[in-house]
């Protein structure tokens, strides 16, 4: 593969939540979105953001990866659905992804299956970050 160049962009996001109500989450560009609990109703609750990060983050690096291999232009459509199982034993956190990936296009299965996995193990920070055990910088304020 090729080396990718790296724009920046302001990065992270701030959840303000009161004593009632639900999450409310502000992008470092402005973006916003509301924060849901209840399994019944629509919208974004913590985990579908997480799995909404992987899904988007591979399909983006899927893209990356056909161009680089010089077959986006028969490439039709990328999709990668996400889910995950939560772990029965010890902290609350997902232990299982599961990841679907959809690769349509005018291609063969052996450059199918190289451009999942340059997508998932090469280009997505999001699964290089779920895999690589990051550090955590906390400031506590009051």
């Amino acid at each position: 593969m090729a080396d990718l160049k790296v724009r920046t962009r302001p990065v992270g996001a701030s959840a303000v939540l009161g004593r009632t109500g639900f999450p409310h989450v502000t992008s470092a560009t402005g973006g916003e979105i509301d924060i849901v609990t209840s399994p019944s109703q629509p919208g974004f609750n913590p985990l579908d953001l997480l799995y909404s990060s992987l899904s988007a983050c591979l399909v983006l690096s899927a893209r990356m990866a056909a161009s680089q291999l010089g077959v986006l232009d028969r490439i039709t459509e990328l999709k990668a659905d996400v889910t995950g199982e939560k772990a029965t034993e010890g902290l609350s956190r997902v232990k299982t992804f599961n990841i679907v990936f959809s690769i349509k296009g005018d291609i063969d299965e052996e450059t199918r299956q190289k451009i999942a996995h340059a997508a998932e193990d090469e280009i997505c920070t999001v699964s290089n970050t779920i895999r690589g055990n990051p550090e955590f910088a906390t400031v506590i304020s009051g």
